[in-house]
C-alpha cells in the first residue's frame, strides 16, 4: 500500500497518470491499476480522471497534504542511502575472529584503514561465531564454510595445517622421524579435535594420530604460545605462524606431513547487495591473504 501511496502522490506532483508513468518508468496500464487498488483499499476516490486531466477530490486533496511531505521526505532519504552505498566512505562493520587479525591480518586492517581513510571501520573480534544478521554487520570473515542457508559466501583463501616445535625443544627431544613417533613427544592440542589427520604430500599417504595432550586450549593462540615456550609439538594452521615460521622461532617437523587445509571465507547475509565498501574489503581480503600465503 505504501509503494501505491508514493504512486498517487507522484500522479499528482507530475500533473496526470501518463506523466507519472514516464517518470516513474511504469506502463500507464499498471499506473492507472494501482491507483484503482489504492482508492479500492482506502474505499475513497481520491482524483477526478478525464482524457485530457486529473483533478483531486476533497478526500483525495486530503490524503495528498498528508503524505506528500513524508514520501519527499522518504525519497530523499532513500537516494542519500544508494549515494552513500556506492561511496567508499561511511560505516562498514565487519565480524572477523581475534587471532588470526591481530597476527597474519594485523598489516591488512592497518594498510586497509591508511587506504580508505573515509571508510569508517568497527571492526568486532571474537572467537565466537557472532550471528552477522543479529549483530546488522556488513560482512563477516571465518574460518571454514558456513553451512547457514541465510548466508552467502566467497572463499578467499586457504592454507594447510603444519606441524611446529622450537629448536630448543627438539634440541633434547626423542626422535621425529615418522608420525608414529608423535607418541614419545609433548603434544599441545586445542578442544577442537583430539586426533590430527595427516597426509604425506609426496607419497599421499595418510596417517591419524590420536593424540594426549600435555596441554590443552580452546584457543590456537594459546597452543601457538605454548609451543614457542619450548614445551612441545602443536599443529597449527600455517597462516597463524608466518612471523614465527619466518624468525625461525617455530619450525616444522615431519615437513612431509600435513594436516586438512583451513579455508578463510567471507560471508554475508543472503538476499543482500554488498555495498561499494563492503566489496572493496572483501576484494581486499583476498588480495593480500592471496599473496600472503603463498610465501609462507
Amino acid at each position: 500500500m505504501l509503494d501505491d501511496i508514493v504512486l498517487f502522490v507522484h500522479i499528482v506532483q507530475q500533473g496526470g497518470l501518463s506523466q507519472a508513468g514516464e517518470y516513474l518508468s511504469l506502463p500507464a496500464a499498471t499506473v492507472t491499476r494501482r491507483l484503482q487498488r489504492l482508492e479500492s483499499r482506502l474505499g475513497q476516490k481520491l482524483l477526478h480522471r478525464s482524457a485530457r486531466q486529473c483533478t483531486l477530490t476533497q478526500q483525495g486533496q486530503v490524503y495528498y497534504q498528508s503524505y506528500a511531505n513524508l514520501v519527499e521526505q522518504f525519497e530523499q532519504t532513500r537516494y542519500q542511502l544508494n549515494q552513500q552505498k556506492e561511496q567508499l566512505s561511511g560505516k562498514l562493520k565487519v565480524l572477523a575472529p581475534l587471532n588470526i587479525c591481530h597476527g597474519f591480518l594485523k598489516p591488512m586492517w592497518l594498510s586497509f584503514c591508511k587506504k580508505y581513510p573515509d571508510i569508517q571501520l568497527e571492526l568486532i573480534l571474537s572467537n565466537q561465531l557472532d550471528d552477522i544478521i543479529k549483530n546488522q554487520a556488513d560482512l563477516a570473515l571465518r574460518i571454514g564454510p558456513q553451512a547457514d542457508s541465510l548466508l552467502q559466501q566467497k572463499k578467499l583463501a586457504e592454507a594447510d595445517s603444519i606441524l611446529v616445535a622450537s629448536p630448543e625443544y627438539l634440541t633434547n627431544a626423542a626422535k621425529l622421524i615418522e608420525p608414529n613417533d608423535l607418541k614419545h613427544h609433548r603434544l599441545i592440542g586445542t578442544t577442537l579435535r583430539n586426533k590430527w589427520p595427516l597426509t604425506n604430500t609426496q607419497s599421499r599417504a595418510t596417517y591419524t594420530h590420536m593424540c594426549r595432550f600435555k596441554s590443552i586450549y580452546n584457543d590456537t593462540g594459546f597452543v601457538k604460545y605454548q609451543v614457542a615456550d619450548h614445551q612441545g609439538i602443536g599443529l597449527l594452521p600455517r597462516f597463524e605462524i608466518i612471523n614465527e615460521l619466518q624468525t625461525k622461532e617455530l619450525v616444522r617437523v615431519l615437513p612431509l606431513w600435513q594436516s586438512l587445509p583451513r579455508e578463510i571465507y567471507a560471508i554475508w547475509p543472503s538476499g543482500r547487495l554488498l555495498s561499494k565498501k563492503a566489496v572493496c574489503l572483501k576484494d581486499y581480503m583476498h588480495n593480500f591473504i592471496s599473496e600472503q600465503l603463498p610465501n609462507c
